[in-house]
C-alpha cells in the first residue's frame, strides 16, 4: 500500500552518489571557471586604459552631467584647441580643465604661442 510517509528501498539511501569521474569533472569545470576569473582580474589590472590621467599632450577630463558623468578626451590639435579657451575662459568647465591641461604639457604659455 502506497504510503506519503514511508521511504521505499530507493529512497533510504541517502539520495545519488557523485561517481569519481562525475567529481574529476566537476573539480575540472571549477578549476577552469577559477583560471577564467582570475585570468579577468589579471588583464583588467595590466591593461593599457586609453582613457588614463592627462600625459603627454593628450587631455583627459571627467565631468557631471545629466545622465552620470561624461569623459573628454583629446590629442594634439584638438587638446591645445580645447586648453586654449579653458585658459581664455572662466566657466566651471575651463576650472576643471586647467590642471588637466597641465599635466597633458599643455600650460597657457605653450597654448597661446601656438
Amino acid at each position: 500500500m502506497y504510503s506519503k510517509t514511508s521511504l521505499g528501498a530507493d529512497q533510504m539511501s541517502g539520495g545519488p552518489t557523485f561517481s569519481r569521474r562525475r567529481k574529476q569533472i566537476l573539480l575540472v569545470i571549477a578549476g577552469v571557471v577559477v583560471a577564467a576569473l582570475i585570468a579577468v582580474g589579471v588583464y583588467s589590472a595590466v591593461s593599457h586604459d586609453q582613457y588614463g590621467p592627462s600625459a603627454n599632450g593628450c587631455v583627459n577630463l571627467t565631468i557631471a552631467g545629466s545622465t552620470g558623468g561624461s569623459t573628454l578626451h583629446y590629442c594634439g590639435e584638438q587638446a591645445k584647441s580645447f586648453c586654449r579657451t579653458a585658459y581664455a575662459s572662466d566657466d566651471r568647465l575651463s576650472q576643471l580643465a586647467r590642471p588637466q591641461c597641465e599635466l597633458a604639457g599643455l600650460t597657457r604659455a605653450k597654448v597661446s604661442a601656438s
